[in-house]
């Protein structure tokens, strides 16, 4: 039996954040079932990662980020978002307000959320709009924001013309009897709750070290598609069996089943020869497999969702599945996406492509990417790759670690960037991993670091999405906001600062010289290795030959990940070590 090779581009997302993220209390522990339990913990935590996911990498992912300062960020975007929805369709504060909860969808229950919100703090808004002042001052006047003793204020919007402290007390006049000033902005984590205890740990584990949340067999495949599930690796044709997963040798040529879920299975009734035989026999399979961080996991917020000119009832159609994907699209990534490019460009993925020579390979993909991964974090998920050295096939793995070893959002981020001694380290105790895991006949391509004074150069006097209705905030404007607040992906190269700029892409070669002469000097004997250069410039201009611009290979809205063309632009770089060559390429059987 040969069945259907392409994998579905399913939108089914869990019907998640009912109303006992805002009243736990109705719940007795009888009736808080896994679903609820669910539903619970991601209202009450996932939001606090929307902009903490493109957040700065630290050596302990588990470590707390600056939510005070993410906090600020998505109030001040939120704000900028309903006064400019007034602007555009020229109403009242309120009916902005309420046109925005209209255009989000009912799932994770995010309009009905939108209500609450707008119940709770939609009249100081409304007051505060209404006096002329920007989302810098409603969000402080709110405490969303705050200016600590002896820290700097940090605004995303130019000053107002009177002085900062006149006009913050002129705010918080207006609002001086306000109850939700007596708000704590903290709130509760709904996870302390006795009951919600074991079930939040279980989604949090699951989410920290790459797994999926829904496997029933643990075999690390899932059958849902978010949540670490087959968005970001081979869909589980068999939940029940742990040892029926994507990317296995078959079993005993699947006579009875598809052990290996590529929808080649049974006998051919014309001659008796296993399909799985005739078919991918001497086809040498090959998975691939991607080590990598918040670039690799296709970190995405759409411009939609922030411009107020384009805003519509299916602008926010696919939210609820980036939210349960931590704001990332791997299912579009270029190395294991399945799903087609939605930028027009014809060229597949790595996975597709190799799925496309030898349909034996389906199903065969895995992104263990994690938003702020680098070299001294992969040890705390790379035991979320499944490889089996006996039962299954071969694999090419590319470590593309591009950016957080030398970005973070410190104040000095120098002396926060990994050193290549220390990377030289981190990656041969990865690769001594991957040497422990992989079958024989593997591959493993060690990525470069870009040079990302790209970004300053062809962005910072570019108008931002917020800034384009009323052209007043620039690429250099968020940069100068994320690093005051401290929350910038990459300080380094997201500054008006020559000198750290170049700083930062120094070090970046530094360390990519390092991964070239671990590739050119190391040997391992389940796989070869290789390197390859991350070619931004020769990106660049097979980009231009297409009729594009440089920065729209950058994501319009965080203004630092590479957008969906850029990785599959890569495609056709050469490869080297010991000399330039390329990575073997399996026969095609189509």
């Amino acid at each position: 039996m040969v069945t259907d090779f392409i994998e579905p581009g399913s939108t089914e997302v869990p019907p998640l954040c009912n109303l006992g993220f805002l009243y736990p209390a109705v719940f007795t522990s009888a009736e808080l079932h896994t679903r609820d339990l669910l539903q619970l913990f991601v209202c009450g935590s996932l939001k606090s990662k929307l902009w903490s996911s493109a957040s700065p990498a630290y050596d302990d992912l588990s470590r707390p980020r600056d939510s005070n300062g993410h906090t600020c960020v998505g109030c001040v975007l939120v704000v900028s978002v309903i006064e400019q929805l007034a602007q555009v369709h020229n109403s009242t504060v309120q009916a902005s307000m309420e046109r925005l909860c209209s255009y989000l969808p009912e799932k994770l229950f995010l309009k009905t959320t939108c209500y609450l919100v707008i119940d709770k703090f939609g009249s100081d808004i409304i007051k505060l709009l209404s006096a002329d002042m920007n989302a810098d001052v409603v969000c402080h006047t709110l405490e969303f924001c705050k200016q600590n003793t002896g820290q700097p204020l940090c605004h995303l919007y130019p000053l107002p013309k009177e002085t900062w402290k006149f006009t913050l007390k002129k705010a918080r006049q207006i609002v001086k009897k306000s109850p939700i000033l007596k708000y704590s902005r903290s709130g509760s984590d709904i996870c302390s709750l006795p009951v919600l205890a074991k079930i939040c740990q279980k989604i949090k584990l699951a989410i920290e070290q790459s797994v999926p949340f829904k496997d029933v067999d643990s075999d690390k495949y899932s059958v849902f598609p978010t949540l670490r599930g087959y968005h970001w690796r081979g869909r589980d044709c068999n939940d029940s069996d742990e040892s029926v997963y994507p990317g296995r040798r078959p079993d005993n040529w699947d006579v009875h089943q598809d052990s290996n879920c590529n929808g080649i299975w049974g006998i051919d009734p014309k001659d008796g020869i296993p399909y799985e035989k005739k078919f991918c026999e001497g086809s040498q399979p090959r998975g691939i497999i991607l080590l990598g961080d918040s670039a690799g996991a296709h970190f995405h917020i759409s411009p939609e969702w922030i411009t107020a000119s384009q805003m519509s009832l299916n602008s926010f159609i696919n939210l609820p599945t980036a939210l349960t994907d931590e704001l990332d699209w791997p299912q579009l990534s270029g190395v294991t996406g399945f799903l087609d490019s939605t930028v027009g460009i014809k060229k597949k993925s790595i996975y597709l492509r190799l799925w496309k020579r030898n349909h034996c390979n389906h199903r065969d993909y895995q992104n263990i990417s994690r938003n702020g991964a680098s070299s001294r974090n992969l040890k705390k998920f790379i035991e979320s790759l499944s490889r089996n050295k006996m039962l299954d096939y071969p694999a090419i793995i590319i470590y593309a670690m591009i950016g957080n070893d030398v970005c973070n959002g410190k104040s000095d981020p120098v002396p926060a960037m990994t050193t290549p001694e220390k990377l030289y380290s981190n990656v041969m105790q990865t690769l001594k991993h991957l040497n422990s895991h992989l079958p024989d006949g593997s591959h493993v391509i060690l990525y470069g670091l870009p040079d990302g004074t790209f970004l300053w150069d062809n962005l910072h006097n570019r108008y931002h999405p917020l800034g384009q209705l009323n052209k007043d905030v620039t690429y250099a404007h968020l940069y100068s906001f994320l690093n005051c607040l401290q929350v910038s992906p990459c300080h380094g190269w997201m500054s008006s600062n020559k000198t750290l700029r170049t700083l930062t892409s120094e070090r970046a070669e530094q360390l990519s010289n390092t991964l070239k002469k671990i590739a050119t000097s190391e040997k391992f004997t389940n796989f070869d290795l290789f390197y390859m250069d991350f070619a931004f410039h020769e990106i660049i201009q097979e980009w231009q030959k297409r009729g594009g611009q440089p920065w729209q290979l950058i994501e319009p809205v965080d203004g630092f990940h590479p957008n969906e063309a850029q990785p599959v632009l890569m495609r056709g770089v050469r490869i080297t070590s010991k000399g330039t060559r390329r990575v073997p390429t399996p026969p095609t059987n189509e």
